[in-house]
């Protein structure tokens, strides 16, 4: 497995990887397969383009996107020593495989690298109780729960907001 920065040629594969994770699994996203499948090309390279401040992962098996997540930190004077994890998702092939664990600890290794960066965070569908698991095994802690955080299809999905103090 070979974990990396996501780059302008990776973005027909992470669109393809992102839309099946809205498909497949469309309560554990704020935004919806609907809306992202019109992204053109442009866009999502604009999206995973990393700078300073911000950088999508991606999991390589054998050549194959299998895994992505994204960071990106508060820019404001007074938040900058946080930054937010947002978009995990690995495909259900690849589950149960470590996956997840080393995008993650990949993640936090180029985060302990930012200066000045203290904690992340990031939020979860209260019922995702393997996801929950697996951020718990690294560190993170859960501070708080958001009621009704999303809504989909007429139904509500309660989020858990994690943390991970550097």
């Amino acid at each position: 497995m070979i974990v990396r920065v996501l780059q302008e040629p990776d973005a027909k594969s992470y669109q393809e990887v992102r839309l099946s994770g809205l498909r497949n699994d469309p309560d554990a996203f704020g935004s919806t397969f609907e809306r992202e499948k019109e992204f053109s090309l442009e866009t999502v390279i604009s999206r995973i383009s990393p700078n300073q401040d911000r950088f999508v992962l991606g999991a390589f098996v054998e050549g194959e996107l299998v895994g992505i997540v994204a960071f990106v930190r508060e820019v404001g004077m007074k938040i900058a020593h946080k930054g937010n994890i947002f978009g995990m998702y690995v495909v259900p092939e690849a589950r149960g495989t470590g996956v997840g664990r080393e995008l993650l600890l990949e993640l936090i290794k180029k985060a302990k690298d930012m200066e000045d960066l203290e904690q992340i965070n990031l939020t979860v569908i209260s019922g995702n109780s393997n996801a929950k698991k697996l951020y718990a095994s690294l560190g993170f802690e859960i501070y708080g729960t958001e009621r009704n955080a999303l809504k989909y299809n007429g139904q509500y999905f309660d989020e858990d907001l994690m943390a991970l103090k550097l």
